[in-house]
């Protein structure tokens, strides 16, 4: 793996244990050390950091929430101090316009002739009226800030040259939470024309995922189709989702955050992954165990990973293209284990953790230049 010869400082609204093992691998190929400096998440977005990092400084500070919705914007106390003790050749930063402090911290490694990079998923276009447009201006002037912009898809890089952040600037690192898969594809059981193919859902139980729709869609299949559906993470949202399976979808099975050799069994025993809402982090996950995809289009991140090759993209928040995308997902269980066999491809060869780790190498040794 190349790496870079310089101290790197990286800052992130929150640290969900989920990125540590990106932290890590980004740390071993910083030759001076990384460091992360990372503040609280209110407590009802339920989101824990690791205690620390193996092999990068982790500072986990506070932060100060402020208003909610599309106004919620957050303060990090502390940040220019941890700038000053550390001291980076070069600082990433979540390039959101919402974190008040960024632009402070940019204007101080500005003063000292150091690069910063952004870090984020692109830019959409705001809908709205006068109000909207004062806000695009300002996000604009925000990423104009930065030397070089990192993002998880192609979507997300149209997006930013959109904004005229110069194309030559902008790299793509795809959105990975797992390695290159170092076990062989799971071999899957011959479903039986009395058992029942399982659907699995891995993530977050919050509004924004559209958890419901996916136990409706379920309902709505002919009785043959109906899948064991097993939903997998905790969040605000699991006594209401809990409550509408047992109205409409008794076979849904809801086993808590799992982590590890449990939740690795979970992708081994499945034989369809759907993610119906926002997000996308456990898409990559399963498809490093063989698991053909169904997914709602929401930010860009999925449009890399599920391709008409490993699974389905739909529109987002349709209960009925999705009932329809399961239908036919569930009718071939053939086809689906080729898709899912394209899935494991995919995810060894083109979008895993050690390519994520390459591209924000590649930005940081091109920012000294």
């Amino acid at each position: 793996m190349d790496s870079f010869k310089g101290k790197v400082g990286l800052v992130q609204r929150v640290l969900p244990s989920y990125r540590a093992p990106f932290f890590n691998a980004l740390g071993v190929a910083c030759a001076q050390g990384l460091a992360v400096f990372a503040g609280q998440a209110r407590p009802s977005e339920m989101i824990h950091p690791p205690e620390n990092l193996n092999n990068a400084h982790l500072t986990l500070s506070r932060n100060i929430h402020l208003f909610q919705g599309r106004f919620y914007v957050c303060l990090q106390p502390g940040l220019l101090n941890w700038l000053s003790e550390w001291n980076p050749d070069v600082l990433i930063m979540e390039a959101n316009p919402r974190y008040l402090s960024s632009s402070s911290a940019i204007h101080w490694m500005h003063k000292k002739y150091r690069p910063v990079i952004g870090w984020g998923l692109g830019a959409p276009p705001i809908p709205g009226g006068l109000l909207a447009r004062i806000r695009q201006r300002q996000r604009k002037h925000f990423l104009h800030q930065f030397d070089s912009l990192i993002t998880y898809s192609q979507t997300g890089a149209a997006e930013y040259a959109q904004m005229g952040f110069p194309e030559d600037r902008i790299l793509v690192a795809a959105n990975a939470v797992a390695p290159r898969p170092g076990h062989p594809i799971p071999v899957r059981r011959d479903v039986q024309p009395d058992e029942k193919v399982r659907v699995l859902f891995v993530g977050r139980l919050q509004e924004r995922k559209n958890i419901n729709n996916l136990i409706h869609a379920c309902a709505d299949l002919p009785d043959a189709l109906q899948p064991e559906l097993v939903i997998v993470g905790d969040g605000p949202a699991r006594d209401s989702l809990a409550a509408l399976a047992g109205q409409h979808y008794p076979g849904t099975t809801f086993t808590g955050a799992l982590y590890g050799d449990a939740l690795a069994e979970q992708f081994i025993n499945a034989d369809l992954f759907v993610l119906p809402g926002t997000g996308g982090l456990a898409i990559q996950q399963a498809m490093s165990y063989g698991l053909p995809v169904i997914a709602a289009e929401a930010d860009g991140t999925q449009q890399d990973l599920v391709r008409p090759e490993n699974g389905w993209q739909i529109p987002p928040n349709d209960v009925k293209a999705l009932t329809d995308t399961l239908k036919a997902a569930l009718s071939d269980i053939e086809e689906l284990r080729k898709k899912g066999q394209q899935s494991y491809r995919i995810v060894s060869d083109e979008i895993n953790l050690e390519q994520m780790v390459a591209v924000f190498i590649n930005a940081l040794n091109r920012s000294v230049l």
